[in-house]
């Protein structure tokens, strides 16, 4: 176990001893907001229950660049923007059948889906089981928790061996004050989609019949 959390810590010193940086923003979000700490999942905990495997920082983020370029929204962002993020993102494997995500609970981190299939799944109220969507790779998992520190809307399951891209709100923190050009970019990036997404599911459910 300490093995998986020492290669899951954000590369450079602790936070303390790095000057400069100086953004709380996202770590402070989820206190502001009323949570009890104990019910907050972060990244690093979670990787360590589903199993996740260290993967090279430069072989995800060339997967990165790669899959975001071919999309509409994030090929605003250019390739060696990208490169810059390799310092803030960690990237792991991780094994088919495991909640990275779970409805209902509070997590501060994103997942960037790299390679292989996650379903996004969402019990509602009355007890029926919705399908929301199957990612494909290059698809963001989890970012509107991280910007909003709200809970989790639905839950997120690896259907096969998958690699991903998690990053997480201390990393968000350390971006913002490092490279606050770079975090304005991927933040804006990160509200479009979101708010695309978000149109689409509302479509879904106002089309469902009563």
């Amino acid at each position: 176990m300490k093995g998986i959390l020492d290669f899951l810590k954000p590369k450079g010193d602790a936070p303390s001893e790095r000057s400069g940086v100086d953004s709380v923003l996202f770590t402070t979000a989820f206190a502001g907001s009323g949570l009890d700490p104990s019910m907050l999942i972060p990244w690093e905990a979670r990787a360590v229950e589903v199993g996740a495997k260290r993967l090279s920082s430069s072989q995800g983020v060339r997967q990165l660049q790669t899959l975001w370029s071919k999309d509409k929204n994030m090929a605003a962002l250019p390739a060696t923007s990208i490169e810059r993020m390799e310092r803030f993102v960690q990237f792991a494997s991780v094994p088919g059948g495991r909640d990275l995500i779970r409805q209902g609970e509070y997590g501060n981190f994103m997942i960037v889906l790299l390679k292989g299939t996650i379903a996004v799944d969402r019990l509602q109220p009355w007890g029926e089981h919705l399908r929301l969507a199957e990612t494909k790779p290059g698809d963001i998992l989890g970012e509107m928790s991280l910007l909003d520190s709200g809970m989790r809307f639905s839950a997120c399951t690896t259907l096969d061996d998958c690699e991903i891209a998690a990053l997480s709100a201390e990393a968000m923190d350390e971006m913002m004050a490092a490279d606050p050009h770079l975090a304005a970019n991927l933040i804006a990036l990160l509200a479009r989609k979101l708010s695309l997404r978000l149109r689409a599911v509302s479509a879904r459910f106002s089309d469902r019949p009563n």
